[in-house]
């Protein structure tokens, strides 16, 4: 639609942010493939500086509204000058090695960043005690079919969004799972979440088949399995006061003798997120994306769940803020021992943050296994095919 008439100048804003990393390559070559043919000029706007390296010629960088840098691409990847420029190519997670706290723009500008980096040892350990354990949730051999009918005369057919899939999940890990668009992630992530039937198979939590429970045994564990959306803007109710959607869930679950006593751990939970109690009864428009998500995860954690699963929840962030809301979770889990099974498309940050890491295609597991060997030697083509359509930057 945007080149049926064939503009001079073709205006992209974040055209590529919420599409996973073969989709946005394809992307990226089109455009360059229609510009050669047209002589199309093109703007194009992300907070990714990595993928600005693989279209541009030229950047700006913008800040509360001012330019503060500019310049060729490999002039601003090599010699950065402005620290705002420097927070967004530090803030975004490496594939080379693993910080213990990521660099975000505050950081930065008060020159306050940690180096501290995870090393292998400290993994092993880490992984040692984790696996020692029974597992918490277990999936086994699990498929969801869905029936399509196109038609009054047309026989229905079905379509396995999610084909035998077994795994197990430890308490305190972080399982990534990663794949293409439409492979089966969100599909999975439902189905444990229950949101979701399974068609078949069986997913144990503490030992017990959750695909069987009651209406009111489902209810009861809603309270120790949560999400974290994607939107942080869809998933708030704008008529509802923030210390209200925190407070919610806890009335439901029947947590803490009174509205008071909630209200004071609502307080609480916003200060553990990074808000405040002057944020109590605003509204959820007064905050920004950043502020939003730090909300949807306050009220994700007000019951205290043991496994958490995390939707896509930073892709619709800028890059620093994406920063601060990754180091909140890996905070999180430390101080309350959370599990998360953290669903991307965004390679670069499902490594950062995962343990194992789970690679989905059309429904199956393509491979399992620690996060750092399929990075540092994927054994499926398709693995491979994810890995090299990373933005590497310059």
């Amino acid at each position: 639609m945007a080149i049926a008439c064939k503009p001079q100048i073709l205006i992209a804003d974040e055209p590529t942010t919420a599409l996973d990393v073969t989709v946005q390559n394809d992307i990226i070559e089109l455009l360059k493939e229609i510009q050669s043919e047209t002589g199309m000029s093109i703007i194009f706007i992300t907070h990714d500086l990595s993928l600005i390296s693989q279209i541009a010629d030229r950047v700006l960088v913008l800040y509360k509204g001012n330019i503060v840098e500019q310049g060729t691409v490999s002039s601003i990847f090599k010699s950065p000058q402005h620290n705002y420029t420097k927070a967004l190519i530090n803030s975004r997670p490496t594939l080379d090695s693993r910080l213990k706290k990521l660099p975000t723009i505050s950081d930065i500008l008060s020159d306050s960043v940690s180096e501290e980096i995870v090393t292998s040892k400290m993994r092993q350990i880490q992984h040692k005690k984790i696996y020692s354990k029974a597992p918490l949730l277990e999936v086994i051999n699990v498929e969801k079919e869905y029936v399509s009918k196109s038609g009054w005369f047309t026989k229905p057919e079905t379509f396995k969004a999610v084909n035998n899939v077994s795994f197990k999940l430890y308490e305190g890990e972080t399982l990534g799972l990663v794949g293409e668009s439409g492979c089966g992630k969100s599909t999975l992530g439902n189905t444990i979440l229950q949101l979701d039937k399974a068609t078949s198979g069986s997913i144990l939590f503490k030992g017990k088949d959750i695909t069987r429970l009651s209406a009111s045994e489902t209810i009861e564990l809603r309270k120790d399995i949560q999400i974290i959306f994607q939107d942080p803007y869809s998933s708030l109710n704008p008529r509802m006061p923030i210390g209200k959607a925190i407070m919610e869930p806890m009335k439901v679950h029947n947590l803490y003798a009174n509205d008071a006593e909630r209200k004071v751990k609502t307080i609480e939970i916003l200060n553990r997120v990074g808000l405040s109690e002057d944020h109590f009864n605003r509204y959820p428009h007064e905050f920004s994306g950043g502020q939003r998500q730090r909300v949807g995860i306050a009220r994700t954690i007000a019951l205290q769940p043991k496994l958490i699963v995390c939707d896509e929840s930073v892709s619709a962030l800028d890059i620093s803020v994406q920063a601060q809301v990754l180091n909140l979770l890996n905070e999180l889990k430390e101080n309350f021992g959370f599990t998360y099974i953290f669903i991307s498309h965004d390679l670069a940050v499902v490594k950062y943050m995962s343990d194992q890491l789970l690679v989905m295609n059309e429904g199956k597991i393509e491979e399992l296994d620690d996060a750092d060997i399929i990075y540092n030697s994927p054994k499926r083509e398709y693995t491979k095919k994810l890995i090299n359509a990373i933005p590497k930057g310059l």
